[in-house]
């Protein structure tokens, strides 16, 4: 991420919080006299209802990486099942891959097909930006999903979760928690090291953490899957001898971090996930076990890249801004999910 500061990561989260609320779509609800009148000094309010009207119709392109992993796999079935909602909508979807080369060859089909948009999340954003940089000149709009270009001109609208603010939504839990305990010690399990997003998530954790006198005290590293994250965390748990709360990234790789932990015996801690699984959240709920928090990183991304793509071909507008245009760039919230407000996320949670 580009931001460079908590201040002002909190307030683009809070500030999207309700574009996310106009995405869910319009309610319909008569607005209060006060709100009529300013309304009407700024501009003329579109009728309740008027983006899920049916409009001409738009054909969308959508790529992703190879659904070899819950949160991946997610994203993908959250895309069609939004663009099946709508009946002006036509879906054309490109098998999930991680050949760059392969991914760049299903744009350029999309391209020479004319489709009306490109909703897209690149394997690696770098490889793909000369393509989507083609598709933008060529007249088509592209929405760019998770990862982004190398490029501002290569995408029309950029959806993207926040991995700082999801590092810090976790610290802060942490914080919440041991606050005061200055010698407590915390782990950390991270993904990927050598990917931007990792580096981001453990910026904003280490950040949290500092604000409340805490730091990370063990950190070890897997890879996003149920192996790496058992490994991971075989290693972690043989390293340190006691532990008072571990974070891990990723809901995903978590399964196997879970499995190591039962396989130790251990329990003198508590752990928060990471991208907000259905497990785990069902775990938090259920109170059983060291979960008791996950942060969310919105698997929604690429079903509100369908939404853009389908407002911005249809010349409209999120239903709740005064403003006449598409945003350039959304960042979703990262909440912390707690045995409280675990019901509220748990139905669009994602399968791990």
């Amino acid at each position: 991420m580009s931001l460079t500061t908590a201040a002002r990561r909190i307030t683009i989260g809070g500030a999207l919080v309700a574009l996310a609320i106009s995405l869910a779509g319009c309610t319909g609800a008569a607005p209060t006299d006060a709100t009529s009148t300013t309304a009407s000094t700024v501009a003329a309010a579109p009728p309740a209802g008027g983006n899920d009207a049916t409009g001409t119709k738009v054909v969308i392109g959508f790529s992703a990486p190879a659904a070899d992993h819950g949160w991946m796999g997610a994203i993908s079935k959250a895309a069609a099942a939004e663009a099946a909602k709508y009946p002006d909508v036509e879906l054309k979807v490109a098998e999930g891959t991680n050949d760059v080369n392969l991914q760049i060859s299903q744009v350029e089909t999309f391209i020479n097909d004319k489709v009306d948009a490109i909703v897209i999340l690149p394997y690696d954003g770098a490889a793909l930006t000369p393509v989507a940089l083609q598709a933008m000149k060529a007249g088509i709009p592209v929405i760019n999903i998770d990862r982004e270009f190398d490029s501002p001109f290569a995408a029309r609208t950029t959806v993207l979760g926040d991995n700082y603010g999801m590092g810090m939504s976790a610290g802060m839990y942490i914080c919440g928690q041991l606050g005061g305990k200055s010698d407590s010690v915390i782990a950390e399990i991270a993904g990927i090291d050598n990917l931007p997003l990792t580096k981001d998530r453990s910026d904003g954790f280490a950040k949290a953490l500092s604000d409340c006198g805490l730091k990370v005290s063990n950190r070890v590293a897997a890879d996003f899957t149920v192996q790496g994250g058992e490994q991971a965390a075989s290693n972690l748990l043989q390293a340190a001898s006691h532990i008072d709360a571990i974070w891990n990234h990723d809901d995903d790789q978590g399964v196997g971090v879970m499995q190591a932990i039962k396989n130790s015996g251990r329990n003198e801690f508590f752990m928060v996930g990471g991208a907000g699984s259905a497990n785990v959240m069902r775990d938090i709920q259920a109170d059983n076990t060291v979960l008791k928090a996950t942060v969310v990183y919105p698997s929604t991304q690429a079903a509100d890249g369908i939404r853009m793509a389908r407002l911005l071909v249809q010349k409209k507008a999120l239903s709740d801004l005064i403003e006449v245009e598409v945003p350039r760039k959304i960042i979703l919230y990262t909440p912390a999910v707690t045995k409280d407000n675990v019901a509220q996320y748990l139905p669009t949670a994602f399968e791990s």
